[in-house]
């Protein structure tokens, strides 16, 4: 009994990394299109002046 037990932990793990693998491949393109478009806000956000505020003189 103890060798069938030996024999399946590779099984099992074979079995994990098979699974792993798979959702790791997936095709993810869809977030891509979200996060291009919050890249590109922050983009903007991060171009627009303050107003009120100036830059500190550097001495």
């Amino acid at each position: 009994m103890a060798a069938l037990a030996w024999l399946l932990i590779p099984v099992f793990a074979a079995l994990g990394a098979a699974i792993w693998g798979s959702w790791a491949a997936r095709n993810s393109t869809t977030g891509d299109v979200t996060e291009l478009a919050g890249y590109a806000r922050f983009r903007e956000a991060m171009e627009k002046s303050h107003s009120g505020s100036e830059a500190p003189e550097v001495v």
